[in-house]
Protein backbone atom coordinates (compact mmCIF):
# COMPACT_ATOMS: atom_id res chain seq x y z
CA UNK A 1 0.00 0.00 0.00
CA UNK A 2 1.26 3.46 -0.87
CA UNK A 3 2.38 5.68 1.98
CA UNK A 4 0.29 8.74 2.78
CA UNK A 5 1.50 11.61 4.87
CA UNK A 6 2.09 15.35 4.79
CA UNK A 7 -1.20 16.62 6.24
CA UNK A 8 -1.01 20.23 7.29
CA UNK A 9 1.79 21.12 4.91
CA UNK A 10 0.84 23.92 2.55
CA UNK A 11 2.60 22.92 -0.67
CA UNK A 12 4.32 19.84 -2.09
CA UNK A 13 8.14 19.96 -2.10
CA UNK A 14 9.87 21.81 -4.94
CA UNK A 15 8.93 24.71 -7.18
CA UNK A 16 5.72 24.92 -9.17
CA UNK A 17 6.16 24.08 -12.85
CA UNK A 18 2.41 24.33 -13.37
CA UNK A 19 -0.71 23.81 -11.28
CA UNK A 20 -0.31 20.04 -11.44
CA UNK A 21 3.45 19.49 -11.14
CA UNK A 22 6.12 20.38 -8.59
CA UNK A 23 9.82 19.91 -9.32
CA UNK A 24 12.47 19.68 -6.62
CA UNK A 25 16.16 18.86 -6.76
CA UNK A 26 15.55 15.22 -5.85
CA UNK A 27 11.86 14.55 -6.31
CA UNK A 28 8.89 15.32 -8.54
CA UNK A 29 5.21 15.45 -7.54
CA UNK A 30 2.02 15.50 -9.62
CA UNK A 31 -1.49 16.32 -8.41
CA UNK A 32 -3.44 13.05 -8.36
CA UNK A 33 -6.18 13.08 -11.01
CA UNK A 34 -7.66 9.89 -9.50
CA UNK A 35 -7.66 10.78 -5.81
CA UNK A 36 -7.39 7.95 -3.33
CA UNK A 37 -5.70 5.57 -5.75
CA UNK A 38 -2.08 4.68 -6.47
CA UNK A 39 -0.95 3.26 -9.80
CA UNK A 40 2.31 1.48 -8.99
CA UNK A 41 2.64 1.74 -5.21
CA UNK A 42 3.92 5.31 -5.27
CA UNK A 43 3.78 7.58 -2.24
CA UNK A 44 0.68 9.76 -1.99
CA UNK A 45 0.47 12.81 0.27
CA UNK A 46 -2.14 15.40 1.20
CA UNK A 47 -1.15 19.05 0.92
CA UNK A 48 -3.74 21.68 1.79
CA UNK A 49 -6.53 19.19 1.17
CA UNK A 50 -5.21 18.02 -2.22
CA UNK A 51 -3.63 14.66 -2.92
CA UNK A 52 -0.29 14.52 -4.74
CA UNK A 53 1.73 11.55 -6.03
CA UNK A 54 5.49 11.22 -5.92
CA UNK A 55 6.88 10.44 -9.37
CA UNK A 56 9.63 7.80 -9.25
CA UNK A 57 12.68 8.66 -11.36
CA UNK A 58 13.79 5.03 -11.13
CA UNK A 59 10.68 3.96 -12.99
CA UNK A 60 10.24 6.81 -15.45
CA UNK A 61 12.76 8.21 -17.90
CA UNK A 62 10.82 11.45 -18.24
CA UNK A 63 10.95 11.97 -14.48
CA UNK A 64 14.68 11.17 -14.57
CA UNK A 65 15.04 13.77 -17.30
CA UNK A 66 13.26 16.38 -15.18
CA UNK A 67 15.76 15.81 -12.38
CA UNK A 68 18.86 15.64 -14.59
CA UNK A 69 18.23 18.27 -17.27
CA UNK A 70 20.28 21.45 -17.16
CA UNK A 71 18.64 23.23 -20.10
CA UNK A 72 14.95 24.03 -19.59
CA UNK A 73 13.71 20.96 -17.68
CA UNK A 74 10.22 22.51 -17.64
CA UNK A 75 10.14 22.15 -21.43
CA UNK A 76 10.12 18.37 -21.11
CA UNK A 77 6.53 18.39 -19.90
CA UNK A 78 3.47 18.90 -22.14
CA UNK A 79 0.89 21.55 -21.28
CA UNK A 80 -2.50 20.96 -19.73
CA UNK A 81 -4.99 20.11 -22.46
CA UNK A 82 -2.38 18.98 -25.00
CA UNK A 83 -2.79 16.05 -27.36
CA UNK A 84 0.28 13.83 -27.06
CA UNK A 85 1.66 10.65 -28.61
CA UNK A 86 3.55 8.15 -26.47
CA UNK A 87 5.38 5.35 -28.31
CA UNK A 88 6.32 2.48 -26.03
CA UNK A 89 3.59 3.11 -23.49
CA UNK A 90 4.49 0.20 -21.23
CA UNK A 91 2.27 -0.50 -18.23
CA UNK A 92 1.26 3.13 -17.74
CA UNK A 93 3.54 4.29 -14.92
CA UNK A 94 4.72 7.43 -16.70
CA UNK A 95 1.46 7.92 -18.57
CA UNK A 96 -0.41 8.12 -15.27
CA UNK A 97 1.69 11.11 -14.20
CA UNK A 98 1.34 12.76 -17.60
CA UNK A 99 -2.40 12.27 -17.22
CA UNK A 100 -2.26 14.10 -13.89
CA UNK A 101 -0.65 17.04 -15.67
CA UNK A 102 -2.48 17.31 -19.00
CA UNK A 103 -5.90 15.78 -18.26
CA UNK A 104 -6.73 16.15 -14.57
CA UNK A 105 -9.76 14.65 -12.78
CA UNK A 106 -12.41 13.45 -15.25
CA UNK A 107 -10.21 15.03 -17.96
CA UNK A 108 -11.22 18.52 -16.92
CA UNK A 109 -8.48 19.96 -19.20
CA UNK A 110 -9.60 17.94 -22.27
CA UNK A 111 -6.14 16.45 -22.83
CA UNK A 112 -5.55 13.34 -24.89
CA UNK A 113 -2.81 10.73 -24.51
CA UNK A 114 -2.45 8.16 -27.29
CA UNK A 115 -0.30 5.36 -25.86
CA UNK A 116 1.02 2.82 -28.37
CA UNK A 117 2.65 -0.45 -27.35
CA UNK A 118 3.32 -3.72 -29.12
CA UNK A 119 2.92 -5.93 -26.02
CA UNK A 120 -0.61 -7.21 -25.21
CA UNK A 121 0.23 -7.47 -21.50
CA UNK A 122 1.14 -3.79 -21.36
CA UNK A 123 -2.02 -2.84 -23.21
CA UNK A 124 -4.14 -4.77 -20.72
CA UNK A 125 -2.67 -2.74 -17.88
CA UNK A 126 -3.00 0.50 -19.83
CA UNK A 127 -6.62 -0.28 -20.73
CA UNK A 128 -7.41 -0.88 -17.07
CA UNK A 129 -5.79 2.46 -16.20
CA UNK A 130 -7.78 4.24 -18.91
CA UNK A 131 -11.06 3.12 -17.32
CA UNK A 132 -10.48 5.41 -14.34
CA UNK A 133 -8.44 8.08 -16.14
CA UNK A 134 -10.36 9.67 -18.99
CA UNK A 135 -8.28 10.92 -21.89
CA UNK A 136 -5.93 7.91 -22.15
CA UNK A 137 -6.27 6.07 -25.48
CA UNK A 138 -4.52 2.65 -25.35
CA UNK A 139 -3.42 1.34 -28.76
CA UNK A 140 -1.98 -2.08 -29.51
CA UNK A 141 0.45 -1.57 -32.37
CA UNK A 142 3.96 -1.57 -33.74
CA UNK A 143 5.56 1.87 -33.48
CA UNK A 144 7.10 1.35 -36.93
CA UNK A 145 3.79 0.66 -38.69
CA UNK A 146 1.97 3.99 -38.60
CA UNK A 147 -0.73 2.86 -41.02
CA UNK A 148 -2.05 0.37 -38.46
CA UNK A 149 -2.79 2.97 -35.77
CA UNK A 150 -2.55 6.48 -37.22
CA UNK A 151 -6.36 6.69 -37.18
CA UNK A 152 -6.01 7.38 -33.45
CA UNK A 153 -3.88 10.45 -34.22
CA UNK A 154 -6.06 12.35 -36.70
CA UNK A 155 -4.30 15.67 -36.08
CA UNK A 156 -0.69 16.59 -35.41
CA UNK A 157 0.29 16.76 -31.76
CA UNK A 158 2.40 19.14 -29.69
CA UNK A 159 4.41 16.49 -27.83
CA UNK A 160 5.86 13.06 -28.64
CA UNK A 161 7.80 10.66 -26.43
CA UNK A 162 9.44 7.47 -27.64
CA UNK A 163 10.81 4.63 -25.54
CA UNK A 164 10.63 1.47 -27.64
CA UNK A 165 12.72 -1.66 -27.39
CA UNK A 166 12.93 -2.15 -31.15
CA UNK A 167 15.67 -1.88 -33.72
CA UNK A 168 16.20 1.36 -35.65
CA UNK A 169 14.78 3.42 -32.79
CA UNK A 170 16.20 6.67 -34.12
CA UNK A 171 14.59 6.19 -37.53
CA UNK A 172 11.25 5.35 -35.90
CA UNK A 173 11.50 8.51 -33.81
CA UNK A 174 12.38 10.77 -36.73
CA UNK A 175 9.61 9.30 -38.86
CA UNK A 176 7.04 9.82 -36.10
CA UNK A 177 8.13 13.42 -35.62
CA UNK A 178 7.90 14.11 -39.33
CA UNK A 179 4.42 12.64 -39.59
CA UNK A 180 2.75 13.55 -36.30
CA UNK A 181 4.55 16.48 -34.62
CA UNK A 182 3.46 20.10 -35.00
CA UNK A 183 6.03 22.74 -35.89
CA UNK A 184 7.33 24.11 -32.60
CA UNK A 185 6.31 20.90 -30.83
CA UNK A 186 8.45 18.97 -28.36
CA UNK A 187 9.83 15.48 -28.99
CA UNK A 188 11.69 13.26 -26.51
CA UNK A 189 13.73 10.18 -27.42
CA UNK A 190 14.91 7.83 -24.70
CA UNK A 191 17.91 5.94 -26.05
CA UNK A 192 19.97 3.19 -24.44
CA UNK A 193 23.44 2.75 -25.90
CA UNK A 194 23.18 -1.03 -26.08
CA UNK A 195 19.92 -0.88 -28.04
CA UNK A 196 21.54 0.54 -31.18
CA UNK A 197 23.82 -1.46 -33.44
CA UNK A 198 27.17 0.28 -33.28
CA UNK A 199 30.56 -0.81 -34.48
CA UNK A 200 32.58 2.29 -33.62
CA UNK A 201 34.19 3.37 -30.38
CA UNK A 202 32.37 4.19 -27.17
CA UNK A 203 28.96 5.32 -25.99
CA UNK A 204 29.83 9.00 -26.36
CA UNK A 205 30.55 8.50 -30.05
CA UNK A 206 27.21 6.72 -30.45
CA UNK A 207 25.22 9.45 -28.73
CA UNK A 208 27.11 12.14 -30.67
CA UNK A 209 26.28 10.35 -33.92
CA UNK A 210 22.60 10.09 -32.98
CA UNK A 211 22.56 13.77 -32.04
CA UNK A 212 23.99 14.70 -35.43
CA UNK A 213 21.39 12.59 -37.21
CA UNK A 214 18.57 14.22 -35.24
CA UNK A 215 19.89 17.72 -35.91
CA UNK A 216 20.13 17.00 -39.64
CA UNK A 217 16.49 15.89 -39.69
CA UNK A 218 15.05 19.31 -38.93
CA UNK A 219 14.78 18.93 -35.18
CA UNK A 220 16.62 21.26 -32.83
CA UNK A 221 18.23 19.51 -29.86
CA UNK A 222 17.64 21.48 -26.67
CA UNK A 223 19.73 19.03 -24.65
CA UNK A 224 20.97 15.46 -24.68
CA UNK A 225 20.15 14.71 -21.05
CA UNK A 226 22.36 12.14 -19.36
CA UNK A 227 19.94 10.15 -17.16
CA UNK A 228 22.39 7.37 -16.29
CA UNK A 229 22.04 8.27 -12.62
CA UNK A 230 18.64 6.57 -12.83
CA UNK A 231 18.83 4.55 -16.08
CA UNK A 232 22.22 3.08 -16.90
CA UNK A 233 23.68 4.00 -20.30
CA UNK A 234 20.68 6.14 -21.22
CA UNK A 235 20.38 9.58 -22.79
CA UNK A 236 17.12 11.48 -23.16
CA UNK A 237 17.17 13.67 -26.26
CA UNK A 238 15.02 16.78 -25.74
CA UNK A 239 14.13 18.15 -29.16
CA UNK A 240 11.92 20.81 -30.72
CA UNK A 241 10.62 20.71 -34.28
CA UNK A 242 11.82 23.78 -36.12
CA UNK A 243 9.22 26.18 -37.45
CA UNK A 244 10.02 25.49 -41.11
CA UNK A 245 11.50 21.96 -41.07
Amino acid sequence: MAKRSGKGRRNPPGRKVNENLRLGSREVWTRNADSGKSVYGETRRDFSGEEWRRWSANRSKICAGLLCARENPDGLIPNSGDDILYLGAGHGTTISHLHDVICGPENIHSGRIVGVDIAPRCLRDLTFLAKSRKGIIPVLGDARKYAEWQIYVPNKVNWIFQDVAQSAQVDIFLGACQKFLNHGGTALLSLKAASERWTKEGEKALFDSVGEKIANSGLEIVEAVDISRYEENHVLFHCVKKAHS
